[in-house]
Order: C-alpha cells, then sequence, then structure tokens
C-alpha cells in the first residue's frame, strides 16, 4: 500500500513540475482561447491586438486571407413547364431552352473540415454548386444548412490540406477601423479593396429579417456577395451581404454580418440542423415621441405592443395591447429590430423576463417563449 501511495505522490510530483515548466516557457501552449469549439473547429484571433497599419500596407492582411476565400459557382436548371409553354415559345422563341442559369458568389473557408460561410442569396434554388479556390482546385459543395432570416448559408467540401481564416472578434470593431472586402466581383478574379467601417449595428434596411450590420465603404459588387470583410491583421469580421446602388455598382455602401452572428448561425446548423429562435407572439411598433412623452418615458426608449396573438406566450404572460417593452432579459430595446433581436436570442420553452412601461408604472413580467417558425413557401404559379 506504500509502494502505491509513493507512486501516486511521484506521479503528481511530476505532473506539476511539467506544468509549472510549460506554463513558464510556452504559456501559449495553455491558452484556452485556441482550444477547438466541440461544434465547428475554427481558429479564432488570440484577442485584442494592435490596430496600428503596417508599413507594408494591407499586403500581409491579404496574404493571410486571401487564400481562404473561395469563388462559388451555381447552376439551376431550366423551367421545363417555361419552356413548353406556348404562350412564352411564341413571345421567345426556342432561344434560350435547355440552357441552365449561372450565378456567381463568394464565400469563406472557417474550418479545416470544409465548412464554407456564405450568403444564402448565393446559393438559393441551386441545383448545383462549385467551389473554386484560390490555388485553382475546385469542388462540389454539399449545403449543409441555411438561415435565410440572417442570409447565411453552410457549405462543405471535401478537400484536404485546406487554408482557413482566422476568425477574428466582431464585437470590438470601431467606426474607422480599417478593413479590407475580398470576394469575386463581377467573375473577373479573386479582388481586394480597401476602406473603413463607416457605421456598426445597422438595422431597419429591409434586407433581412434579423440585421446587426457592418457598414463599409470598401468597394463591394455583385459577386463579392458571401465574401470576407477582414481587418489588417486578415481576420475575419464579417460575411459581404449587400450593397447600396443606384447603377448596380459598388457607390461606397456595402453590408456585411458579423462574424458573431455568422458564427453562431454556423454552429447552430451544423449541430442541430437549422437555428432555432425564441417567439412571444406580439405585433409591435416604434414609440413615437408623442407616445413616448405620454408614458413618461425618453424618446427612443421601448417598443409598443399593438397587438397581441390569442394563447400565445405573451397573452399567457399578461402583455396586453398598449404595453411599451423596455428590456428583453438584460437587453435593452428602443426599436422594432432590436426587439426582434432580443426576442429571437430567447431559448425556447426557458423562462425569461420582460420589463415593460404601463400607465401605472414599471413592471417585471416572466414570460416563457415559444418556438419562432418561418412562415412555409408558397408554390409559384
Amino acid at each position: 500500500m506504500k509502494r502505491i501511495w509513493l507512486l501516486f505522490a511521484q506521479t503528481v510530483t511530476v505532473a506539476v513540475a511539467v506544468l509549472f515548466v510549460v506554463g513558464t516557457l510556452k504559456p501559449h501552449w495553455l491558452d484556452r482561447r485556441n482550444v477547438l469549439p466541440a461544434v465547428v473547429p475554427v481558429i479564432e484571433s488570440p484577442g485584442t491586438l494592435s490596430v496600428e497599419p503596417s508599413a507594408t500596407g494591407f499586403r500581409e492582411a491579404a496574404k493571410r486571407a486571401s487564400p481562404a476565400v473561395v469563388s462559388i459557382n451555381t447552376s439551376k436548371a431550366p423551367d421545363q413547364a417555361q419552356m413548353v409553354d406556348p404562350w412564352f415559345r411564341f413571345f421567345f422563341g426556342e432561344q434560350g431552352q435547355g440552357q441552365p442559369q449561372a450565378g456567381l458568389g463568394s464565400g469563406v473557408i472557417v474550418s479545416e473540415a470544409g465548412y464554407i460561410l456564405t450568403n444564402n442569396h448565393v446559393i438559393e434554388e441551386a441545383d448545383q454548386i462549385e467551389v473554386v479556390l484560390n490555388d485553382g482546385r475546385r469542388s462540389t459543395a454539399q449545403v449543409i444548412g441555411t438561415d435565410p432570416e440572417t442570409d447565411l448559408a453552410i457549405l462543405k467540401i471535401n478537400l484536404g490540406g485546406l487554408p482557413v481564416i482566422t476568425l477574428g472578434n466582431s464585437e470590438a470593431l470601431f467606426i474607422g477601423d480599417q478593413v479590407l472586402a475580398i470576394g469575386n466581383p463581377f467573375g473577373v478574379g479573386q479582388t481586394v479593396t480597401s476602406g473603413i467601417v463607416s457605421a456598426l449595428g445597422r438595422t431597419q434596411l429591409g434586407i433581412n429579417t434579423f440585421e446587426n450590420f457592418i457598414q463599409t465603404d470598401a468597394a463591394i459588387n455583385p459577386g463579392n456577395s458571401g465574401g470576407a470583410l477582414v481587418d489588417i491583421h486578415g481576420h475575419l469580421m464579417g460575411i459581404n451581404t449587400a450593397i447600396y446602388s443606384r447603377s448596380g455598382g459598388s457607390m461606397g455602401i456595402g453590408f456585411a454580418i458579423p462574424t458573431s452572428t455568422a458564427r453562431s448561425v454556423m454552429d447552430a446548423i451544423v449541430r442541430d440542423g437549422k437555428v432555432t429562435r425564441g417567439w412571444i407572439g406580439v405585433e409591435p411598433q416604434d414609440l413615437t415621441p408623442e407616445l413616448a412623452e405620454s408614458f413618461s418615458i425618453p424618446s427612443g426608449t421601448g417598443v409598443i405592443i399593438t397587438g397581441v396573438l390569442q394563447n400565445g406566450p405573451a397573452a399567457q404572460a399578461g402583455i396586453r395591447p398598449g404595453d411599451v417593452v423596455t428590456q428583453v432579459g438584460d437587453t435593452p430595446v428602443s426599436n422594432v429590430s432590436q426587439l426582434l433581436s432580443a426576442v429571437a436570442a430567447l431559448a425556447p420553452g426557458v423562462p425569461s423576463s420582460l420589463e415593460i412601461v404601463r400607465k401605472d408604472g414599471k413592471q417585471r413580467i416572466q414570460i416563457t417563449p415559444g418556438k419562432r417558425n418561418l412562415p412555409r413557401p408558397q408554390p409559384s404559379r
């Protein structure tokens, strides 16, 4: 028994000594920030880095990020019903019959396992998806899942030795930070453009259901959708998604989905096959200055409820039309978009709380959110 105890004590002593040596000489080996997550194995930036630009400009950032940005070619079979329609043939003749519809976009390799982030609108309704790497390799892609409400899609390719982008902390971005947009605009080939972060948290643009865009003046054009927005270190800060344009080309107003959003959507899709969001069954409306004054709350604070679904979670919790919601859980809300996002972040079936304002003052109401369901697509006619 004494021998066993002595052996145990010696083993513990050696282990502690090894841990001490490693912690002293190689502390980064113990850095938990680089441990790969269980859902999708990715590489994350180590934390706060210098924001000073390099003497060589953006050369190193482009060199690090560009190999992981891919071109995505899609094709869709022609509508056979349309092809045999006599009226279509009368007006358009036989031209274009049997020719597939082609699409073009970009994507970002985020994992050695072959996972690629892109936009849902890039691959939506595609029959075939081909990914072209920066080194010339090509592969057919499998759609792992899509989330139309954030316009994100997850693809997977089966190739070895894949270049992988490092995920940055998009929550640490500031207005004025320098960024690069990388993609394949107009199919001319991979292109890098530079600019700054023009604004953060852009909402109510009518692009997606859930919006929290990074706005940039880095040139984004058709074909850039799904490509990378990176910082001066080459770390992924967002997925380029849309532009504001009167001409169809870049006018210096582009929008990207933050990496934080893309990461959570990707993990949910790979883990569960879909993104599950909370729902409470209310019809909200932005609070006007006049209504805010009548409730004796500052203008721009809270969202007024104009309708409550019968027997929905909100109705069961006692929420009534005319209530002003100022906080969901610990998250303050000041407009409909913020309310929608905060409610969506709630776990269905898990009790939470809402802070509301009524004529008689503030109240805290307990509510159990349900599961948000996407509307079923209407059949084409």
